[in-house]
Parts: C-alpha cells; sequence; structure tokens
C-alpha cells in the first residue's frame, strides 16, 4: 500500500475537460496533495450531470478515506447541488480549477467553505497551462480557447464556461513546440467553441492564423488536429489549410446540431441546413479523403416527422461517418425548455433512428478502407487510429510501436473498427 497514493483524476465529458485535467493533475501533484479524488464533471445534458452525481457516489464508497474534490461545468452551473452531497469534500469552480494555488492542501482542504465557486462571466483571460504530455497519450490537446459568446438555446455550457476567450498565439506555439520535442505525434487543437479563437485578441485574427503559424514555425509537428468547430465559423485561411496542408488530419467534428432550417432557427443556430452541405461537400470535392463527424440532437422542441426527417438525410447529404445522436433533454434556464416539447416516447424513437443510421454510415465507411494500406497513429500496443479518426484494434499487438505512425494493411470491419496489421 503507498504511503503518500497521488491524487486520482476522473474526467467526464469532452476533449477539453481531458486537457484540463492534465494540468489539474500536473498542479495537484506538484503542489503535494495526496489521498485526493477528483472529479471533473460535465453538464450537456441532463444525463451528464447524473453521471456525474454517481460518480461521486461511488467515488466515495470506494475510497472511503479520500478527499472528494468535484469541478468541472456541472459543479459550476449547480454548486449547491453537489455541495449538498455528503460524500463532497470541496466544489472547485472552472476557473480556479487551472490554478496552480489552489490545490495546496493547506488552501484547497483548510477551512470550512464547502463551494468555492466564482461567478464564470467575470473571467476576461484564459493563460496557457505547459503539460509535458497527456498522461503516456500519443496524442496531446491543446486548449486555445474557451468559453462562448453565442447562445444556442438548448445549451446550458455557456454559464459553465463563461464568454469566449483566447490564448494567445505565441503561447500556444511554444505549447505544441514543446509536446512535439517530448515526442508527440499529434496535437489537437481545443476549445469549447474552436473558431472564436482570436476574437478578443488584438486584431481579431482567425483560427486559420493560427494553425497556419503552427505549422510553420513546429515544422517537426507530423500532424495537427481539430476538435469540434461550428461550421459557419470556417474562414477562408483555414478552409485553405484543411484543403491543401497534408499535416492537418483530414476530419473534422462539424457542430450541426439538426438538419431542418426551422429547427436550426428555433435552436439559434448560425447556419443553414445548405451552408452546411455546402460545407462538406465542398471540403470532400477538394480533399477525397476527407471524412466527418457530427452531433445531432433528435426531439428538440417542437420538431416535427418532417423536420426531423431533414435531419435523417443530413447525415449522406454531409458524408457524416461518425454520429454523436443525442436526444433532447430540457436544461432549467435554457429558452429551449419553455418551448412546446416533444413527447419523451417519441424522442426515444428518434435518437434510435438517428443511431442507426449513424451505424450504417460507420460501416460503410469503415468498408472503404478494407483492403488500403494507411499511416495510423498506434495509441496502444492493441489500438491505433487513421488520420481521418477511424479507429483500428490490431490483430496482433504491437508493445514497442505505441505512440508512433506506421502503416498498417486494413483486413476487415466488425461495424465499429477496423482489423488491421503491420
Amino acid at each position: 500500500m503507498m504511503t503518500n497514493p497521488a491524487p486520482k483524476l476522473i474526467t467526464l465529458g469532452c476533449r477539453l475537460n481531458t486537457y484540463e485535467s492534465e494540468v489539474m493533475r500536473s498542479h495537484a501533484e506538484a503542489a503535494g496533495l495526496e489521498r485526493a479524488i477528483i472529479i471533473n464533471t460535465c453538464a450537456v445534458t441532463n444525463a451528464a450531470v447524473a453521471t456525474a452525481r454517481n460518480t461521486v457516489r461511488k467515488a466515495a464508497k470506494d475510497h472511503p478515506d479520500a478527499a472528494i474534490i468535484v469541478t468541472g461545468c456541472a459543479a459550476q452551473i449547480d454548486p449547491e447541488m453537489f455541495g449538498d452531497m455528503p460524500e463532497v469534500t470541496r466544489v472547485i469552480g472552472n476557473h480556479d480549477k487551472m490554478k496552480r494555488k489552489t490545490w495546496a492542501p493547506e488552501d484547497l482542504l483548510g477551512g470550512t467553505e464547502k463551494v468555492r465557486v466564482n461567478d464564470i462571466m467575470s473571467v476576461t483571460e484564459t493563460a496557457a497551462h505547459l503539460i509535458e504530455g497527456m498522461d503516456g497519450r500519443a496524442r496531446a490537446y491543446v486548449q486555445v480557447q474557451n468559453g462562448c459568446d453565442h447562445r444556442c438555446t438548448f445549451c446550458i455550457i455557456p454559464y459553465g464556461r463563461g464568454n469566449s476567450r483566447s490564448v494567445p498565439a505565441g503561447d500556444v506555439v511554444e505549447q505544441v513546440r514543446s509536446l512535439v520535442a517530448t515526442g508527440h505525434q499529434e496535437i489537437v487543437l481545443t476549445g469549447v467553441d474552436l473558431t472564436s479563437w482570436g476574437t478578443d485578441l488584438p486584431s481579431a485574427p482567425p483560427l486559420g492564423n493560427l494553425v497556419q503559424r503552427i505549422l510553420k514555425l513546429v515544422p517537426d509537428l507530423p500532424r495537427l488536429r481539430l476538435s469540434s468547430i461550428d461550421a459557419i465559423e470556417i474562414d477562408p485561411a483555414l478552409e485553405d489549410a484543411i484543403i491543401g496542408e497534408p499535416r492537418i488530419a483530414p476530419y473534422l467534428h462539424l457542430s450541426l446540431q439538426h438538419g431542418d432550417n426551422l429547427m436550426l432557427k428555433r435552436m439559434k443556430r448560425r447556419h443553414s441546413r445548405e451552408e452546411a452541405i455546402g460545407l462538406a461537400q465542398r471540403l470532400k470535392a477538394k480533399r477525397p479523403e476527407i471524412a466527418f463527424g457530427a452531433d445531432l440532437i433528435a426531439g428538440f422542441p417542437t420538431e416535427t416527422e418532417e423536420a426531423f426527417e431533414n435531419s435523417l438525410s443530413l447525415i449522406d447529404a454531409c458524408h457524416v461517418a461518425f454520429l454523436h445522436a443525442f436526444p433532447y433533454s430540457p436544461r432549467p434556464g435554457t429558452p429551449a425548455a419553455r418551448m412546446p416539447q416533444v413527447d419523451g416516447a417519441v424522442i426515444k424513437e428518434r435518437a434510435a433512428r438517428l443511431r442507426r443510421a449513424g451505424e450504417g454510415a460507420l460501416a460503410r465507411h469503415l468498408q472503404s478502407h478494407v483492403g488500403t494500406r494507411a499511416d495510423a497513429l498506434i495509441e496502444t500496443p492493441t489500438s491505433a487510429r487513421l488520420p481521418d479518426f477511424t479507429p483500428v484494434t490490431l490483430e496482433a499487438p504491437e508493445p514497442d510501436m505505441a505512440g508512433r505512425i506506421a502503416p498498417l494493411s486494413l483486413v476487415s470491419h466488425d461495424g465499429k473498427t477496423l482489423k488491421g496489421v503491420s
């Protein structure tokens, strides 16, 4: 049994949370925090909040002597709910969780103030946090932006993350350079609203400028990947880079949410169905190997069967290979929660239909790779990922190849992942 057990991180939700958990891990270990479980929560759906609460209970049951520290979006949005849980030792806000001084044991666990959450809307800057890697992963995430200035009618996340704020380009480049120097083969740029990067910086540079600067100033970077982006906000410099720069991974996860124009308007999205289809088809025509992921919501308030069918048909129209289908659930405090709701059974049925369509699209995408050979990032001795984000299971373990990019022959698939051999 360890004399001084290091803090344990449990990460729920998005890639940005994954990055932030590594920053917290670094701060907590440097501060000498022991016998603590840090739970970094998500609040994107009601189910995500329920998962966070269940995770707290299980952690307390499995580790009765540990301090349970809850942070993340769910904690930021409803700190009192977590503060009222007897299992919880401290509730820390999204801004304070990124500060080194927060994790000093005497400050974190001293005193009687259980909830330490500030007004996230008062935060105006996002600092770069240098980390050496991502807990042994072959790829690393770099946060370039936080928060969101948009107010989609279904979304609670701005109240957990605050308004949009950007990490200066020079700080981003330095972190990418450092991670490449430590052997990372793939860097993922991440943020809450990635394409809004730069709007709060001098001269308001677009994301495309940052991407091109990284590629120019870090020539040894093998692969740069973009996380989820808002399709309507892809600037010309970014589109040119996606099309013409082979070091940018040929994969985009598009925040589409729906395929019907009236639903998009009621969601307060900023793109139309036609604009989404036009972007996907334009990029596919100019870079055929590109693959797309997408988020789609089933059962948004007032959604008719015809409107839902427009979402269903968007999967093929936008060449979506990786679909995240969400059944709509009302979040208190959002405008959509006050709109006429769709019957729960109908929402469940439509979400199932979306998932089935997504499974079919993925199977067709996987089949298109069978019989080919491609370079893949070896993530673990038994798994890899193609540049277009397609997962590969290795038929024979490659313990010495983890963290490297290597050619694989793709021989079959099981509907979820490719099977590959070196």
